[in-house]
């Protein structure tokens, strides 16, 4: 895809799951994903909205999928069952762990 080219529908939403699928198998090895990963991924989700190439609830069950095979749960395991009132569409819930935090004197 280039900048004469613009995608078709089913290259961005191929795009979408792509990036999805990254994030979720980083974030399930243990790595971080780079704030700007998530955020334009967001971005080609609500254009893809805007655009009438996809719908939000689609969207979602596509998260959702790709969480699933990543992680080996769903979000409502991890998040709860009302995840979506705290990632509205088009918020990714790419939550790292937590880091390990260790003192730095005895007290």
């Amino acid at each position: 895809m280039t900048a004469e080219q613009p995608a078709t529908a089913p290259q961005l939403l191929e795009e979408i799951q792509t990036r999805l699928r990254r994030m979720f198998a980083d974030l399930a090895a243990g790595l971080d994903v780079a704030p700007a990963l998530r955020l334009r991924t967001e971005g080609m989700m609500e254009a893809a909205l805007l655009a009438g190439l996809a719908e939000a609830a689609g969207l979602d069950d596509l998260q959702q999928q790709c969480y699933l095979a990543a992680f080996g749960r769903s979000m409502e395991q991890d998040f709860g069952e009302d995840w979506l009132d705290f990632y509205p569409f088009p918020q990714i819930p790419a939550v790292g762990r937590r880091a390990p935090v260790y003192p730095s004197t005895r007290e």
